[in-house]
Order: C-alpha cells, then structure tokens, then sequence
C-alpha cells in the first residue's frame, strides 16, 4: 500500500513538473489560459505570459530532486509583463495587457448568447507581439442548472493542513504532489452536486484556493485523477515567489469579494457554499447568507479543527445563518454532507450512499470524527425553493 501511494504522489508530481507545450514559440515564450467562467452576457478569464524553457520537453532530469526543482520552477516562472494578449469569442473582442507577474485578466461582452448545446465554450487568445495563439475554455451555466456551487479547496476537497502554516507550506513547497489527498467521498458528493437531482442539471463548480496560481496544473491534474467535477479554479493571490525571495509575499484574500460578484453575475440562481472550520470559511459565509437573503441554499463545513472552541464558534455563526433562512453544517466527512444535500433536494437519492461507498474504498472508519451536526437551527426548506 504504502509502495502504491509513493507510485501514485510521483506519478502525480512528474505531471505537475511536465514543462507547458500548447504554446510557445522558439523564443521560449509560453501563453497559458486558466479555465474560465461566464454568463450568456458576458465571459471572465485569466491567463499569464511567462518565459518556458527551451528544451524542457526533453528534459528527462530523473529522481525526486529533479521533479521538485521543475515544480519549484513552475511556481517560480519568469513573467513578461506589458504585453498584448488579445481575446475573441464570435463577435466579442477584448485586449488586455499583462501584469507586473505577467498575468492578464479578459473580460468580454458578448454580443449574442453563446449556444446552448455546451456547458464549455472555446475563447481564442493571440498574444500579438510573438503571435502566439491558444484556447481558453469558460463555462457557461445551461438553462436546465438550478444552482451554484462555490467550494474551497484547501482542506476542503485536498488535505492540505492550511490550519497548521507550517504543515501547509511543507506540503506546498516540498511535498506538493504526495500531501494533495482528496478527502474520502469528496469526488463522489461533488459529482452528485454538479448533476444535481436530476442528474442532468450540470450545475456550475466554482473551486477557490490560497495556493499561489502556479500551482494551477497541479490542481488540474489531481482534479482529473479523483474524478472530481473540473470547473474554473480561482485564486486569492498570487504569492510572488522568485529564486531571490522565497518567502511569500503578503497579499490580501478577496474571496467575499469574489463569492459577492459570483452572486451578481448569477443574479438568477441560487448558490451552495462549501468550505472547512480551519479558516474564516464560516464567518466569511455567514456575512454572505446575511447580506443576500434567500440566495444561499445552505453552508456546508468540514470540520477540520478538532477544537470545542472554535465548535462553539461556528455554532454561534450557525444560529445566524438559520435566523436569515439557510443552514448551516459542520460536518465530520462527505457521507455528512452528502445526506443533507439529499435531505434538502440538492442531489439524488442515491449519492449518500455513493459518497459511503466511496469513502469505504478510500480510508477506514474514524470514531473520532462519526458525527456530524446541523447547528444553528437545522434544515432549511431548500426544496420548495429549487422546485
């Protein structure tokens, strides 16, 4: 067992060092998109510019040491700001230009609805000085989509340990690919989310992570390898790491920020909000149920601390979250959640049980962590709302 996870955490590191080959030119420049998100009025992306090394495709550097020194290069990439990167999707043309890190940001207004026979919609991306081209994709929510998903990653769907800094960094810096373990039934109860009761709603997952945004492919990749349903993946921050600084540099997180301009983008749908006790997760989500009533369906929270302290807190947040007409779970594992996303007509019947029978396959029973409660009041009537 233990050969079979060092087999799998290299597999998964070699993936995450593999050098970026869907564009770039002899110079050694790279253009790469990031998965983006959008309305039948308007598509949101970001990419970044950055130098990719010549040769890196044959750059068969063998043993751990070699794999990590790529990674650290991934997240280390040398960017090319103040550069044109120009944006089209039928008609509807943007042009941006790159960052101090090298990042664009596009931001287009549609002319015409995009077609509604697919969720993903292919945006077109020339960076005019080297005249790269590549393809963006952005998801746009179908009409039959009841509601929106916005989850953490960060000890939410991947043990991560972001309640311990220390554990945290160790495993982004050095041990990255053999730390990223998805939580037993994780994949199961977000497929059951993003097809929802019907099966068929293909509902909008959007992932948030602290992890600085060279960690992008990484996170890609593990998504792909657990089955979880992909979506776009948004960063607070980008930490700013270079050879000569290696500590990361300070930046603020705008995730109410960016859960509130989420809210009025989907201004028709309403939203599930999922993330851990180990953060500002519960306070953060309770600001949101309480400034748009009716528009969260229910907070989901894994209990990741272990302490009564912060338990009592988050039960003092969760009286909150019910007073304004949501719920509020903090959960032990995803058979937990996977229960009141039935319970509240979010999933089919049949996803407890998948989420259970998943998390058997992937880790053993913990008596420690068999219970989980619905605080604050209890269930809302989610159903008579999506009905």
């Amino acid at each position: 067992m233990l050969d079979a996870i060092r087999q799998f955490g290299r597999g998964l590191l070699a993936a995450a060092a593999r050098p970026v080959s869907r564009s770039r030119t002899g110079a050694g420049i790279a253009l790469l998109p990031y998965r983006g998100y959008g309305s039948r009025e308007e598509m949101f992306l970001i990419g970044r510019v950055f130098r990719q090394r010549q040769g890196a495709r044959r750059d068969r550097t063998r043993g751990f040491p070699g794999l990590l020194r790529n990674l650290l290069r991934r997240i280390t990439r040398h960017p090319f700001p103040g550069m044109a990167v120009a944006a089209r999707f039928g008609s509807a043309t943007e042009r941006a230009i790159t960052d101090a890190d090298g990042y664009f940001r596009i931001h287009l207004r549609l002319a015409a609805p995009p077609p509604e026979h697919t969720c993903w919609h292919d945006v077109a991306l020339t960076l005019e000085e080297a005249q790269l081209t590549a393809t963006a994709q952005v998801f746009v929510p179908p009409p039959q989509c009841r509601f929106v998903v916005i989850s953490d990653i960060d000890d939410t769907v991947v043990e991560t340990g972001v309640a311990n800094k220390v554990l945290m960094l160790w495993r982004l810096f050095v041990a990255d690919a053999k730390s990223r373990t998805a939580f037993p039934g994780v994949a199961a109860l977000y497929r059951g989310l993003h097809a929802g009761r019907s099966g068929k709603e293909l509902n909008p997952m959007l992932y948030v992570s602290r992890a600085p945004w060279g960690t992008y492919e990484v996170l890609d990749e593990f998504f792909h390898l657990h089955a979880i349903p992909v979506g776009p993946i948004l960063f607070l921050r980008e930490w700013g790491v270079t050879w000569t600084s290696p500590v990361p540099r300070k930046a603020e997180t705008h995730k109410e920020e960016l859960i509130n301009h989420m809210l009025a983008l989907y201004g028709s749908l309403p939203f599930v909000l999922i993330g851990d006790s180990g953060q500002h997760d519960p306070e953060i989500y309770a600001r949101i149920v309480a400034r748009h009533p009716g528009r969260v369906l229910t907070v989901l929270i894994r209990d990741v601390s272990r302490h009564p302290a912060r338990t009592h807190a988050i039960e003092e947040l969760a009286t909150r979250v019910t007073e304004a007409g949501s719920s509020l779970l903090l959960a032990a594992d995803s058979i937990a959640m996977a229960r009141h996303a039935s319970a509240l007509g979010l999933v089919s019947d049949d996803v407890a049980d998948l989420t259970a029978a998943e998390r058997r396959d992937e880790a053993p029973a913990d008596p420690e962590r068999s219970s989980s409660t619905v605080v604050g009041g209890g269930a809302v009537k989610a159903p008579d709302v999506l009905s």
